[in-house]
């Protein structure tokens, strides 16, 4: 996820952005200290939600597979933070649910 000065969304992808172009090529072990992972707590007003559905989902959306960015291709803003702490281990799958389950045990 990339966000602007004002603390709202400018893209979001599964790939790592943004890209330092130059420190990856002079040293393949580090990327760059910026990075922010996303962590999608949402929360919308009905009439949002109503527009949004009614949107046809965006070309950057059906190939990243990330809803949000047919938000974004909408001209709408998401706002973001950073966390104060890092998480926990995120929950995606079937088998995420049963790490997890084992882990609480």
């Amino acid at each position: 996820m990339v966000m602007d000065a004002k603390g709202y969304a400018l893209y979001f992808s599964r790939a790592t952005i943004p890209w330092d172009r130059d420190r990856f090529a002079q040293s393949r072990e580090t990327i760059g200290d910026s990075l922010l992972r996303h962590i999608g707590i949402y929360g919308y007003r009905a009439g949002f939600i109503r527009r949004y559905v009614s949107w046809a989902p965006s070309p950057l959306e059906q190939i990243e597979m990330l809803e949000q960015l047919r938000v974004l291709w909408y001209g709408e803003k998401i706002h973001v933070a950073v966390a104060a702490e890092v998480p926990g281990t995120g929950v995606d799958t079937p088998e995420d649910l049963e790490r997890v389950r084992a882990e609480l045990r």
